[in-house]
């Protein structure tokens, strides 16, 4: 990675880390405390701006006596991730012109070009905002590359949890294989960020040697103390589930337990494979399934308790989350153990 990439974003140290931005769960606590740590945070902003516009306005109160180093004086060390197909165009355009946030991440749109109408917007209202562009195929990077130039591409695997389209490919080829492509489509500068799947030290390095130049975690800092949660049952359900190619499970089920899911039709979710999933699976109606949840969601635990009928969304890499930590220090000991794992591997040669 050069060192000339890493200038737009000063404040950070390698191997690049971020945090997902998830909304709903990447609020302003998350996201400032990977930044302070070194790594690269979110805020995932949820359909209403205007909570999104409080969120930046809490970060910036945060981070005003913190010492980070950025590219400019008028920038935030931190990003913005947004679902283009959920979003107004130009309510987002106001809050980012407002706060210009390090990073703008746009992801999930409701048809290809929008990738390419929001990337200039938000070029326009704020230009030291760099773009990154979450895909999860080759041919769709080389394109967004193409007509976008975004900083970088985050290439999202199978194994993420949350929503992305499918199918989809794991990281260990889809990485490597974008990496070949761009290159030989003349796009050797834009980054490549790996996504889904990865939720430790290891993880990380295998995701550089793969060709990655940074990595992105969800499912890890849904056990962080700075997370965002509907219940503690949800971390709690997160803590004690593992295997997590079985216990979890990508279908739009999820998205229709409280009614008719709005997401596009391209698009599934991973989360845990909890009783709503497991009864769907086996026959039960979508009808007798949302009352199941809805009965639930009125309990204490809001349906994340024992039988988890409701949604919690995570990766492949579940398992290997097992206790609750800052993100500083989830941040620090990834990085540090990635330095060790690509160390003892370099032995192995």
């Amino acid at each position: 990675m050069s060192t000339s990439f890493q200038e737009h974003y000063p404040w950070t140290s390698r191997p690049l880390i971020a945090n997902a931005a998830m909304g709903g769960y990447a609020g302003p606590a998350l996201a400032t405390a990977v930044s302070r740590a070194g790594g690269i945070g979110f805020i995932g902003a949820l359909r209403d701006v205007a909570i999104l516009d409080q969120q930046l306005t809490s970060a910036k109160a945060s981070l005003q006596n913190d010492d980070l180093k950025v590219a400019s004086e008028a920038t935030l060390p931190i990003g913005v991730g947004f679902l283009l197909f959920a979003t107004s165009l130009d309510d987002a355009s106001v809050v980012i012109g407002r706060h210009k946030p390090a990073i703008v991440w746009l992801a999930c749109p409701a048809q290809e070009q929008d990738f390419g109408t929001w990337s200039e917007a938000m070029k326009k209202v704020s230009p030291s905002s760099r773009i990154w562009i979450q895909v999860a195929s080759v041919s769709l990077a080389l394109r967004v590359a193409s007509t976008c130039s975004p900083d970088v591409l985050v290439m999202q695997s199978s194994d993420a949890g949350g929503h992305g389209p499918f199918p989809g490919a794991g990281i260990v080829s889809l990485v490597p294989e974008t990496r070949d492509a761009l290159n030989r489509g003349g796009f050797s500068e834009i980054r490549v960020f790996a996504a889904g799947g990865i939720s430790d030290g290891r993880g990380v390095a295998a995701a550089l040697a793969c060709g990655a130049d940074g990595v992105v975690m969800g499912t890890l800092f849904l056990s962080s103390r700075e997370v965002e949660l509907p219940a503690e049952e949800f971390r709690e359900a997160i803590l004690k589930t593992n295997d997590g190619g079985i216990s979890t499970a990508r279908s739009t089920v999820f998205d229709k337990l409280a009614g008719k899911s709005f997401w596009p039709s391209e698009y599934d979710g991973r989360a845990i494979a909890g009783a709503s999933y497991k009864d769907f699976r086996s026959g039960v109606s979508i009808e007798e399934v949302r009352n199941r949840y809805a009965i639930a969601a009125k309990e204490a635990h809001k349906g994340f308790g024992e039988e988890v009928r409701a949604a919690v969304w995570a990766g492949s890499g579940i398992g290997l989350v097992t206790e609750v930590k800052t993100a500083c220090e989830i941040v620090t000991e990834c990085r540090d153990s990635a330095r060790l794992c690509l160390q003892k591997a370099i032995k192995c040669l």
